[in-house]
C-alpha cells in the first residue's frame, strides 16, 4: 500500500477544521511586497528590504463547558520594517512580533457574538480565511501609534527655530487686513 504525503495546505484560504484535524502547520518566509497594507506603513524612500516571516499550526480542542472539539490556530510572525519617527521625521527600525492563538466558530454571526466575552480571539471558519491576511493584521496592530528612535540620529530641530532662520519677523495677517480695510 502506497504512504499517503501530507496535504498541501493552501494559506490564502485555508480551510482551518481539515488543518486543525490533521494537526497542521505551516512556515513561510513572504517578501514584504505581499503585504499592501504594511508596505504603506513604510518610511518614504526607504528601501523595502527584509521578508515577513511567520508559522502557523493548528489543533484541536475540547469547545467551552466540554463540547465537541473545536479549531485553533497558533500564528506567529517577525519582520521588521521601516517608520517614520515622529521627532525626527527620519526612518525609524521597528521589529515587530506576534505570538497568538485563534479560536474558530461556524460563521461570523458566532464569532461576533463570542469573541467580546472571550479572553481569545473568535473567527469564522467560513469564508475560508487568509493566513497572510490574518498575519498583515496582526503585525499592523503591532505597529507602535507614535513611531521614535531612543535617541534621534540628528539634532532636532524645533519648528520655530527653522522659522527664525528663514523669516525672522512674520508679520500678523490681521494687521494686513486692518490696512486693507482702511485703504493704506
Amino acid at each position: 500500500m502506497p504512504s499517503k504525503s501530507p496535504p498541501s495546505w493552501n494559506p490564502d484560504r485555508l480551510d482551518v477544521r481539515s488543518f486543525a484535524r490533521a494537526g497542521g502547520h505551516l512556515v513561510a518566509e513572504d517578501p514584504l511586497d505581499h503585504f499592501e497594507r504594511l508596505v504603506a506603513e513604510w518610511h518614504p524612500g526607504e528601501p523595502l528590504t527584509g521578508v515577513l516571516r511567520w508559522s502557523a499550526r493548528a489543533e484541536m480542542r475540547a469547545g467551552p463547558s466540554g463540547s465537541e472539539p473545536v479549531p485553533w490556530l497558533h500564528l506567529e510572525a517577525s519582520v521588521t520594517v521601516s517608520l517614520t519617527c515622529q521627532r525626527c521625521l527620519g526612518p525609524v527600525p521597528v521589529a515587530l512580533q506576534v505570538d497568538r492563538w485563534f479560536r474558530f466558530v461556524a460563521d461570523e454571526a458566532t464569532a461576533e457574538a463570542e469573541d467580546e466575552d472571550s479572553e481569545e480571539d473568535v473567527l469564522a471558519l467560513e469564508p475560508r480565511p487568509s493566513i497572510r491576511g490574518l498575519v498583515e493584521d496582526e503585525c499592523l496592530m503591532e505597529l507602535p501609534l507614535v513611531p521614535m528612535h531612543g535617541s534621534c540620529p540628528a539634532p532636532v530641530r524645533l519648528k520655530d527655530e527653522a522659522n527664525e532662520d528663514t523669516n525672522p519677523e512674520r508679520e500678523n495677517p490681521f494687521a494686513q487686513l486692518q490696512r486693507l480695510r482702511r485703504g493704506d
